[in-house]
């Protein structure tokens, strides 16, 4: 306790280009770009596969291959081929981490609405694009929605790695303090990360009160 009473009570980690404010816009800035190209890539794959039923081993060959990759690993791999100063090393081993979960959750949400309710929605005079978007994704909300939390979630604790590429972030914290035997700063960068990704999540819970319809979150709870 009393080293995290001489972090944030120390004024000098308020201010300044390495304070506590500017090292978290930094990592909320990584992380919302490695969750924006994540989402890119897996929902529209998501939605198509689990629409049309094709390509699933696709989905569980991506999913098992991307968790598999160990994240510092591929963050030196990509620091050899590119080099230092770019965001690329990070924001590669990022997405590759957040794709799976938002693949996953997107096509099982699409492939487990009842074959009723498609029928019906075809019943309705609807086709492809319009069944998919009007009739399965308000249904599909609830887990596609967990699929980009977990996503988000595990993208904000793991985004501590640009730290070992001489970025910014929450990593600089527990980096250098680890360095430099700073353990106040070490715990109190930890402690700002596990906030953040507690924030992540009352926000994605939120999220869903808002995106989700009485009805299907109240059917989602039966289930």
């Amino acid at each position: 306790m009393n080293w995290l009473l001489d972090f944030f009570g120390n004024s000098a980690n308020w201010s300044g280009s390495s304070g506590i404010p500017l090292r978290v816009l930094e990592h909320i800035e990584f992380s919302l770009a490695a969750l924006a190209l994540a989402a890119l890539i897996a929902l529209p794959l998501g939605l198509l596969i689990g629409h049309t039923r094709r390509g699933a081993l696709l989905v569980v060959v991506a999913a098992n291959a991307a968790r598999a990759l160990p994240t510092l690993g591929l963050v030196v791999l990509i620091v050899l081929l590119v080099g230092v100063g770019t965001t690329w090393p990070v924001l590669v081993p990022l997405v590759a981490l957040a794709v799976p979960p938002i693949l996953v959750n997107t096509y099982e949400g699409i492939r487990g609405v009842d074959e009723d309710l498609r029928d019906a929605a075809y019943g309705m005079g609807l086709r492809g694009g319009q069944v998919l978007l009007r009739a399965l994704v308000p249904v599909a909300l609830p887990l596609i929605l967990l699929g980009l939390r977990i996503a988000a979630i595990q993208v904000v604790a793991t985004a501590t790695v640009a730290a070992y590429v001489g970025l910014g972030g929450l990593g600089r914290f527990i980096i250098d303090g680890l360095a430099t035997k700073d353990y106040p700063s070490t715990i109190g960068g930890a402690v700002l990360v596990a906030v953040l990704a507690l924030l992540v999540q009352a926000g994605f819970s939120l999220l869903q009160r808002v995106a989700v319809s009485p009805g299907v979150s109240q059917r989602a709870r039966v289930r």
